[in-house]
């Protein structure tokens, strides 16, 4: 689609339209990318859809011609001396082959739920990668954010202690009087009170990173613009409406339970089979009183048609269909259900989307504003119609807008980006990772759907995903900031 296409080419080109940046930054790419290649979660969910797959061969098998065998050698120990020929030992061999023919349709209709299942799985998964990726975006977005907000309280605290020793200077010479002093004391322990906040908070959020892409965030770049965002909120819900994974597999899984019923029908219903079956038997022993030896063997073979008709059940298979029927209306209501959770999801995250942007706005007016007040006061203060007071509360103004600022435009991605989501845009196919070839899976149904051999088996099963545990832990360091 146009718009996947346009999406992974802002990605691609993330890096180069942005700033220039050191060798080991990280743009949001290549965390989506790490993401994708070492998160559990999706790993998790593959091997789920893995073993969903599976259900094809399974309901298949049941049509398939199934052989069995059995021997035994028996050898007598202690004969009863009362019996006419004492055995010595015996063995035998037994072969039989059965071949379904009809089935009521259980089998065909077994085959088409299990594939309707998997369907249903594969939009599980994309749905899954959006997940994912939404929560590496929210990650990445705090991180940037925090570290931001870091940055200005950290400034902060360098202006507040310049103030309070210009202020304690200006006290010794008698131009302000002590409660000037402690005013700038008290915002200064506030704002290294609230730097310390901010600090705590930062290392959250590259605690959280680390979690949901499976490495520590290097110099994060500013993330790229994102593309294909709809122009009113009714355009979003009809996209969504074809394209959201999580309504996709509810339909199919309405599918799934209708041919559930039909499988279910089908116990009321006649089956036909081929049997064949031979045996050899053999055994060796003498008569009582004589040293004559009897050893013998037979072989016997035999072929039929087996016709099974049910008359009556008690009543099973109507209540098996009932039980079918009901589970096949439970599914169309969960459909409707997922439709408006959906529905609600988009109009939510477009409002939200919207309103983030608008707030970007007011926020920047406000911290122009407050930058331009503050530089009134001060140049006020020094000729004495202002107090130490009114440039403390400029700075604080100041500090706040700018903080808000920050928040705003964090939110306003985090938001845009789950719309995306919300719609159906934001998986693997759409954002056109690195890496690698994406995970297809389809290639693994495929590879299973068509199997009957019975000592068929994967590999001993191994995670994928990365371990964290040598990750050393986050501090909140962040690149040295000049005074404002």
């Amino acid at each position: 689609m146009a718009t996947g296409k346009a999406l992974r080419l802002i990605l691609a080109a993330s890096a180069a339209s942005l700033a220039v940046s050191p060798a080991l930054a990280d743009d949001l790419r290549e965390a989506l990318t790490s993401a994708y290649n070492t998160n559990p979660t999706l790993q998790a969910a593959r091997a789920t859809q893995r073993a969903t797959d599976e259900g094809v061969p399974l309901a298949r098998a049941r049509g398939l011609p199934s052989l069995q065998g059995q021997a035994s050698y028996t050898k007598v120990l202690r004969a009863n001396p009362n019996s006419f020929l004492i055995t010595d030992w015996s063995n035998s061999v037994d072969l039989s082959l059965g071949v379904p023919v009809y089935s009521g349709g259980s089998v065909k209709n077994s085959i088409r739920a299990a594939k309707t299942r998997v369907e249903a799985g594969q939009e599980d998964l994309r749905g899954t990668e959006s997940g994912v990726f939404s929560q590496v975006v929210a990650a990445y977005m705090d991180v940037i954010r925090d570290s931001a907000i870091v940055g200005l309280n950290k400034s902060n605290v360098e202006v507040l202690e310049v103030n309070l020793k210009a202020t304690s200077d200006r006290f010794e010479i008698g131009d302000v009087t002590r409660t000037d002093v402690a005013q700038s004391n008290s915002r200064l322990a506030l704002a290294r009170g609230d730097l310390r906040t901010a600090q705590a908070n930062l290392i959250a959020s590259r605690e959280r990173y680390i979690q949901v892409v499976g490495k520590a965030p290097t110099d994060l770049q500013p993330p790229p613009p994102l593309p294909g965002l709809p122009a009113n909120p009714d355009d979003a819900v009809d996209f969504a409406l074809e394209n959201n994974p999580d309504l996709m597999a509810a339909r199919e899984r309405s599918k799934a339970a209708a041919f559930d019923v039909k499988v279910a029908d089908a116990a009321k219903l006649p089956t036909v089979s081929l049997s064949t079956n031979g045996s050899r038997q053999a055994f060796k022993g003498t008569f009582q009183g004589s040293s004559q030896t009897l050893q013998q063997a037979n072989t016997t073979a035999q072929a039929g048609v087996s016709v099974s008709i049910p008359l009556y059940q008690g009543g099973g298979p109507a209540a098996q269909t009932r039980q079918a029927q009901a589970r096949e209306t439970a599914t169309l209501e969960q459909e409707i259900g997922v439709e408006r959770e959906v529905i609600a999801t988009v109009r939510s995250a477009y409002a939200s989307w919207l309103a983030a942007n608008e707030i970007i706005a007011m926020n920047q007016t406000a911290v122009d504003a407050a930058a331009l007040s503050l530089e009134g006061v001060r140049a006020e203060n020094t000729v004495g119609n202002r107090t130490i007071l009114n440039i403390l509360d400029a700075e604080q103004e100041l500090l706040r807008a700018q903080v808000q600022l920050v928040a705003a435009r964090r939110n306003a991605y985090v938001a845009g980006f789950n719309l995306l989501s919300a719609m159906g845009k934001a998986d693997a196919n759409d954002l056109g990772l690195d890496g690698g070839a994406l995970y297809d899976p389809q290639i693994n149904y495929d590879r299973v759907k068509g199997r009957f051999w019975d000592w068929d088996r994967d590999p001993k099963p191994a995670a994928v995903s990365t371990r964290t545990v040598d990750t050393p832990a986050q501090d909140a360091t962040i690149p040295q900031t000049p005074l404002p």
